[in-house]
């Protein structure tokens, strides 16, 4: 390795310990407490479960797929020897931290290698770039363990698709996210009966351990458990609404039952029920116009990265919740996208990092005068979800603009 190539390596490993640094401290000094769902919520859920309490997806229906426990668990081991000095909420902070922070050492170690070339340079930096901008929503969240699998399992789909297939789906059986990514490579991999038989698997070894535990009535509850909430104030399909709530038309309430803020309003009720079957059908049609494509040759390279962040912004524009953690989906599709295909991959970077940086002056820096409905924080988000739709665009404007100029003769 030359002296350039360690110096570059040097310094993208020095940017990404200070920026997790700098992220991790960041969630004790913002306000409206990035860091809730960590403490009060995954280290009570841990805590029970390593107790003889209930069993989250277990004995109870659950809001996340099953493995979604596994890391919560496991930051709660990880905390054990912290909790004499700290307590039991800043030792399970500081675990979870730590866990975030070297699961994404690993996945990046695996994107630079020992001597990057530029698209992977300038992947790494994109990476880096989107966690300083998103701020401490992109590591305090159980979103934060899928997007290291997510970015390891693109990256090995080409060479070890069946590893990559199982690392998309384990991140699927966390959040259901990562599965856009899996659904992206069955359309677009020439290996794509490998990738669904090792997704299948991991599934079904998943589905016998969830029964062998005592799961069976339980095991599909992250499907059906959120499916009468109502419009959350931070989706793309809430934003006409917030704005009747300055005249007064509309009403920012809390929901005890899913502990978020959602829109009353007339009509509202209607919006959240068409989200959802409206979602599956725009993910139809672009797994449709990506099927078209790889039919007729398209290269994985220039199909796979469109068609992944397309279906991923589709679950975030015509979702009935907007969670500021969301942002954390678009990095892996951009990632890959900077790896395979460099030329194309900047303008919609560009815009991921500016839907990061606008989430986070929405969440946690202006939550609370957003909850008042001031026009400020209405305006950041109603930017934030117009970019949102934009990235939609862009991303299906590139799957259409995929060349493919043959009609394939390879049966896979």
């Amino acid at each position: 390795m030359s002296r350039t190539s360690s110096m570059r390596l040097v310094a993208l490993w020095g940017a990404f310990g200070l920026v997790h640094l700098v992220t991790a401290v960041a969630g004790w000094l913002y306000p409206s407490q990035p860091m809730g769902d960590v403490v009060l919520v995954y280290e009570p859920w841990s805590s029970a479960a390593l107790s003889g309490g209930p069993i989250v997806g277990v004995t109870e229906t659950w809001v996340y797929p099953q493995l979604a426990l596994v890391p919560m668990l496991f930051a709660k081991i990880l905390s054990t020897p912290l909790i004499a000095a700290m307590g039991a909420s800043g030792a399970y902070l500081i675990a979870w931290a730590v866990l975030v922070t070297v699961l994404d050492a690993i996945a990046f170690a695996v994107l630079v290698g020992r001597s990057p070339s530029q698209p992977r340079r300038m992947a790494a930096w994109f990476w880096i770039t989107a966690l300083l901008l998103l701020g401490p929503i992109a590591m305090y969240r159980i979103d934060a363990i899928t997007v290291p699998l997510a970015v390891v399992g693109g990256l090995w789909l080409m060479r070890r698709p069946a590893a990559a297939a199982a690392l998309l789906a384990v991140g699927a059986w966390i959040k259901i996210w990562p599965g856009a990514l899996l659904l992206a490579a069955v359309v677009a991999a020439r290996s794509r009966m490998r990738v669904l038989l090792s997704a299948a698997a991991v599934s079904a070894a998943v589905l016998i351990v969830l029964v062998a535990v005592g799961a069976d009535t339980e095991i599909f509850g992250f499907l059906t458990e959120q499916t009468g909430r109502g419009l959350q104030i931070e989706a793309v399909a809430a934003t006409p609404f917030l704005w009747l709530t300055i005249a007064g038309a509309a009403r920012i309430e809390y929901s005890f039952d899913i502990l978020t803020f959602q829109i009353s309003a007339q009509g509202a009720d209607a919006v959240s029920a068409l989200l959802t079957p409206l979602m599956a059908v725009v993910v139809v049609v672009i797994t449709v116009i990506g099927g078209f494509k790889a039919s007729r040759g398209a290269s994985f390279a220039r199909l796979f990265p469109p068609l992944a962040l397309s279906l991923v912004a589709t679950l975030i524009v015509l979702n009935k919740v907007g969670s500021p953690q969301f942002q954390t989906w678009l990095v892996a599709p951009a990632i890959l996208w900077f790896v395979l295909d460099r030329t194309r991959a900047a303008a919609p970077a560009v815009l991921v990092l500016a839907l990061c940086a606008l989430t986070c002056l929405i969440y946690p820096l202006s939550y609370d005068a957003l909850l008042r409905a001031e026009t400020l924080p209405i305006t950041v988000l109603t930017l934030r979800n117009i970019g949102l739709v934009v990235l939609l665009a862009a991303g299906i404007r590139a799957l259409v603009r995929v060349p493919a100029h043959r009609p394939s003769t390879t049966r896979e």
